[in-house]
């Protein structure tokens, strides 16, 4: 009888103990269904691993307001005090049509609460601003987040503006894993990232404005996200970066382009699921058709850039060229 129970006791420990470590070597990508057209899935502290999963990881594609979070490392590598108190200038290049803001022009507001309100809420207007004070201006901080980019192995991105309501800011899953990665190791951007509610305290005049986080998914203890970044154009679609803790270890996902608005959260599920038991779930036909179809879009436009490259010049090409620029 002694015998068979410690025998029962072993055969517990080897099939059951073991068997997340068998898993995380057995993962299947074409079990991982996803509503993001585009998507990374990355340990933070096993970055020499490379990608566990990677879906068109490397198109560059519009990130929206994702962009912040190097707005944010740009920002804090400054050095400039987050206790100065800044003035929301006029803008000196048009808004785009959907940067709507409740903030007064003239009023002031201290830098690391601008620096919040633009990372957890997404206020455009403070991540332009935040802009405009750094060091040599606005241009200045552009170049400076392009050049952060470079140093960190960003290949496949560039910006043009700090806010992300240009479609012209573009990078590729796989260097945003890169750049949730370097936004983790300052402590400032993994609180002010995730700060669930926040009440701005303005100044000339005084006013205050409730801020609360874009990401439902700070709120859930469970989750343990450590840094979180969403963002939405209609030619980006539905994106959100996370750092998260997954059984112990520090994981990055990030979601580019999904249809529905609560599509990167259900896909950041559907991770942790494959993760655990290797199977996903599925992926409403609705998101399926949308991913179909911009992955169509996509490859119609390389298509076309290529079959371009490979034209000879024409004055009346050139001619056309100019009137669509």
């Amino acid at each position: 009888m002694f015998r068979v129970t410690v025998f029962g006791v072993f055969l517990f420990f080897v099939l059951f103990i073991s068997q997340p470590a068998v898993q995380a070597t057995t993962l299947n990508p074409d079990n991982l269904q996803l509503a993001s057209v585009h998507a990374a899935v990355a340990y933070a502290d096993d970055v020499e691993a490379g990608l566990v999963f990677g879906k068109n990881a490397d198109r560059q594609v519009p990130i929206a307001s994702v962009t912040k979070l190097m707005t944010a490392l740009v920002v804090i590598e400054s050095g400039q005090s987050l206790d100065d108190w800044l003035e929301f200038k006029q803008r000196h290049i048009p808004a785009a049509a959907n940067a709507y803001t409740r903030i007064r022009v003239g009023s002031e507001l201290k830098r690391g609460d601008m620096l919040r309100i633009a990372l957890m809420s997404s206020e455009n207007f403070a991540a332009y601003t935040l802009a405009v004070h750094h060091p040599g201006g606005y241009d200045a901080f552009v170049a400076a987040m392009n050049a952060k980019a470079q140093s960190l192995g960003m290949l496949n991105t560039q910006f043009v503006d700090p806010t992300g309501l240009s479609v012209n800011n573009q990078s590729s899953a796989a260097d945003l894993v890169k750049l949730v990665i370097a936004a983790s190791k300052h402590p400032t951007i993994t609180e002010y990232s995730t700060t669930g509610y926040f009440q701005a305290q303005f100044r000339q005049p005084r006013y205050s404005l409730s801020h609360g986080n874009t990401n439902a998914l700070v709120h859930r203890e469970s989750w343990k996200v450590g840094i979180s970044k969403t963002g939405y154009l209609s030619e980006a679609g539905r994106c959100l970066v996370m750092l998260l803790e997954f059984e112990g270890r520090p994981l990055v996902t990030v979601m580019l382009d999904s249809l529905g608005t609560r599509s990167p959260m259900g896909d950041a599920g559907r991770i942790r699921q494959w993760l655990s038991t290797g199977k996903s779930g599925s992926v409403a036909a609705a998101a399926r058709n949308y991913a179909r179809q911009k992955n169509e879009t996509y490859t119609a436009s390389q298509t076309s850039v290529t079959h371009t490259d490979s034209q000879p010049p024409s004055d009346t090409g050139s001619q056309q060229q100019k009137q669509r620029l």
